[in-house]
């Protein structure tokens, strides 16, 4: 049988100990991404954005709120 991949949407309270059980027999594995290179004008935005997020939590939006925002009619 050839190996599946399989896309799961997990509800955060139960994923931490989903994900520690399937560590523990082997049943998952990191993915790794290709190295994006950003250049100084991206990487200061970012770390502009970043100083943001951490002094003001409330700035960051709930995903149902973004998506329900951009969702077309």
């Amino acid at each position: 049988m050839p190996d599946t991949t399989l896309h799961l949407r997990i509800k955060k309270e139960y994923a931490a100990a989903l994900i520690e059980d399937l560590i523990k027999v082997n049943a998952v594995e990191a993915i790794e991404e290709e190295a994006v290179e950003l250049t100084v004008q991206q990487k200061e935005a970012l770390d502009k954005e970043l100083t943001t997020i951490a002094g003001s939590p409330a700035y960051l939006q709930k995903w149902d709120d973004v998506r329900h925002r951009f969702k077309k009619p």
